[in-house]
């Protein structure tokens, strides 16, 4: 496990540069105000709004999935809290000069991406009941993926981790879901 965290704590010289390239770019006024945007709201007003129109949106059997989003959300904070206190991978702008915070870090560790986390995981479940939120969610969940890299608070490999993480998260939910229903699911912590 040390291996690992060792591991998981440095980041490549061409993520590095990766992460060079995407905050260059991120640092022109527009792109910057459109991620800074797509960051603050991917930090929790886009999904709060989301579990709470769902209901008004779809009607009374829409609170089981506003239920399970919130459950979800729950778990993925305890698990990505988890993982950043035992990886203490630091952001990319604190080990490359060059890199920027084009916003202030919620948090001081990198790995995982929270917000990328809460995108894919919610994302996939709101999906899963109202397909028909994909064209909106699916481009938003990207959006916010992008923007961490882009504002110089996450390496790439945080991003892709968090999107593995977030789908076995939303398929796991999903299926405790199906066997026995939010409720058992809520019951569960899961």
């Amino acid at each position: 496990m040390d291996a690992w965290r060792a591991t998981a704590s440095i980041a490549l010289p061409r993520e590095l540069r990766w992460c060079l390239s995407l905050n260059r770019w991120g640092a022109r006024p527009l792109v910057l105000r459109f991620f800074g945007l797509v960051s603050r709201l991917g930090d929790g007003p886009f999904w709060y709004a989301l579990i709470a129109l769902l209901p008004l949106l779809y009607g009374p059997t829409a609170a089981a999935a506003s239920l399970h989003l919130g459950v979800a959300a729950l778990v993925n904070v305890a698990l990505y809290r988890t993982l950043k206190g035992w990886t203490r991978r630091p952001r990319p702008f604190r080990r490359l000069g060059a890199i920027k915070a084009h916003v202030a870090p919620l948090d001081e560790f990198s790995f995982p991406s929270g917000h990328t986390l809460h995108a894919v995981t919610l994302t996939l479940i709101a999906c899963w009941y109202f397909p028909l939120l994909a064209v909106v969610l699916v481009p938003f969940a990207i959006a916010v993926a992008m923007s961490r890299v882009v504002l110089g608070l996450h390496y790439p490999s945080d991003v892709l981790a968090a999107s593995v993480i977030g789908t076995g998260i939303a398929w796991a939910s999903i299926e405790l879901a199906k066997a026995g229903g939010v409720a058992d699911l809520a019951l569960a912590g899961l």
